[in-house]
């Protein structure tokens, strides 16, 4: 099965359900994007990840401090295998100074679980296949990993008919869990986010359009940090992220704080 190979910026903004309806039109009427094949007629397609950091979550850990560069490994399928033969990705995914590189091949369930977990490295006559798995096995022997989590979500995705590495997505109902890292054992969990959030990434290899970066200003939609396993390990160690109602509510009351300043 093939390697693939990503590179690009990644920014990331939470909006909420009505910014995704203003934001899906803006796209397809003024910035020549179109929706994924999958997701043609308002239909959404099915992301699920297990995540894998050792006993200490040293991974996270070290992708929280924000470094120049960070690594993780995961294990993505768009379906809940139902056996250990169905074809799911293994990704090592990098980001240096902003840019992310991400590397994943095509295997089994039963192969990448064996890979990762115990140290059964796939046979293939292929050389870039080769060069992949060299990759993995030099994280696995810097950082002795295991499941640790399994994100699941729903996504929105467009794509630009002129700029192949344009990209936008839209997640919602993003789902974790800790207890049975399994995909198999199905799509379930506790959310993430909140009811009506979505997580926007907009993706591009140069840079974003002027004119999206406009839209988003004038729709007071502002980049943040935001990575899901981050903010699912946070909120695990008892540390909840800003949501939109919080950050609405923390502008109030900044109008508010300023108002009494001026008026005293």
């Amino acid at each position: 099965m093939p390697i693939y190979t990503f590179e690009r910026y990644e920014k990331k903004f939470l909006v909420s359900a009505e910014q995704e309806k203003r934001l899906t039109a803006f796209l397809t009427e003024n910035m020549d994007m179109e929706f994924d094949a999958y997701c043609r007629d308002g239909k959404v397609y099915a992301i699920h990840n297990v995540y894998f950091d050792d006993e200490n979550n040293s991974v996270i850990n070290a992708s929280l401090a924000r470094p120049k560069f960070k690594e993780k490994l995961r294990l993505r399928s768009y379906e809940c295998p139902k056996t250990g033969e169905e074809q799911v990705f293994l990704e090592l995914k990098r980001k240096v100074k902003g840019i992310v590189t991400k590397r994943r091949a095509t295997l089994s369930y039963n192969a990448a679980m064996d890979f990762v977990v115990r140290g059964i490295r796939p046979k293939t006559d292929s050389y870039s296949k080769n060069r992949m798995y060299d990759e993995i096995a030099y994280f696995l022997e810097r950082k002795k990993v295991a499941p640790k989590v399994v994100i699941s979500y729903e996504r929105e995705a467009l794509f630009s008919k002129t700029d192949p590495s344009l990209r936008v997505t839209f997640d919602r109902n993003i789902i974790t869990r800790r207890e049975q890292v399994d995909l198999m054992a199905g799509a379930w969990g506790e959310p993430l986010l909140h009811d009506g959030e979505r997580l926007m990434e907009v993706k591009f290899l140069h840079a974003p359009p002027k004119v999206l970066c406009d839209f988003l200003t004038d729709e007071k939609i502002f980049m943040q940090s935001f990575s899901k396993y981050g903010n699912e390990y946070s909120r695990y160690r008892g540390r909840e992220f800003l949501h939109l109602s919080d950050r609405r509510a923390l502008e109030a009351k900044c109008k508010t704080a300023c108002q009494q300043a001026r008026n005293t």
